[in-house]
């Protein structure tokens, strides 16, 4: 279980011209028309290209990997993994059991150093990463396990009240407010006072993804989340993860499930023999 105790740390038109033409006793009916059509074809390009710069300003990887290789103590298991992660992608890391789909993740949120290549987390080299700034760095990270690790001593609400206090929250109306709001996002709105064994097995994932909404993360990494969960209720939790990455938070789901897959394609990195293959 990783050290969750961490601390704290979103069109504008562009100057209409006139279509107006101005009067000229030199200029025809037809050359007006044309300086007319001339204006709107102009603004229609400017706002066009607005558009495609916005849309590369918004999708920047939020995670570039770079030629590295990944150990489980020193065994090699993973070799010249390279990949990149753009803010708001939902991206699938499938393999067999022990291919080393948790350790590939283990490496993004710091708890597997990396020995060499390249490694970008949400703005974090994590080959030069300080062990004071892992904690920063998971304030900007969702992690989302198989075992849902609840606090089965307290409610719900108190489970993400803990996580709250333990990241620095001091206002009690905003910690009070965006618990009640991830609830909401995850369905559970009116489950906040009941204890986790009594609610399902999804409802528990349920909560595990509310708890790693709650600071608002830039990036989700759910390790086999759906891994104890029946058919139907997987597919819920993988569309809730969908409607995540929708508003902009970067989804990644390592997972066997290759029915899950089926119904709800995206883009996939696949380990086999060592490698990572896109």
């Amino acid at each position: 279980m990783i050290d969750l105790e961490i601390k704290p740390i979103l069109e504008s038109k562009p100057d209409n011209p006139s279509n107006e033409a101005v009067a000229s006793p030199d200029l025809t009916e037809n050359t007006t028309d044309n300086v007319s059509d001339n204006d709107e074809t102009n603004t229609a390009n400017q706002l066009e290209e607005e558009k495609e710069n916005t849309t590369v300003a918004e999708a920047h990887d939020v995670i570039v990997v770079k030629n590295v290789d990944i150990y489980q103590k020193k065994i090699l298991i993973l070799s010249d993994v390279s990949f990149s992660v753009k803010q708001g992608e939902m991206l699938y890391v499938i393999g067999k059991t022990g291919s080393g789909k948790s350790n590939l993740l283990k490496i993004l949120y710091g708890e597997v150093p990396i020995r060499n290549g390249e490694l970008t987390v949400a703005g974090f080299n994590m080959l030069k990463i300080k062990s004071k700034n892992i904690q920063r760095l998971r304030r900007k990270l969702g992690i989302v396990f198989q075992d849902f690790q609840l606090l089965y001593d307290r409610s719900i609400y108190e489970n993400l009240k803990f996580i709250t206090k333990v990241t620095g929250w001091k206002d009690r109306v905003k910690r009070d407010e965006r618990i009640e709001e991830v609830l909401n996002l995850v369905g559970l709105k009116t489950k906040g006072h009941k204890m986790p064994h009594q609610l399902s097995g999804g409802e528990q994932q349920r909560v595990c993804i509310a708890r790693a909404l709650v600071n608002n993360p830039e990036i989700i990494l759910a390790d086999e989340p759906t891994g104890n969960l029946d058919p139907d209720t997987s597919l819920e939790i993988v569309k809730l993860f969908q409607e995540i990455s929708k508003k902009g938070t970067s989804v990644i789901i390592a997972t066997h499930n290759y029915n899950i897959i089926n119904q709800i394609p995206s883009r996939l990195l696949r380990i086999e023999q060592g490698k990572v293959i896109e």
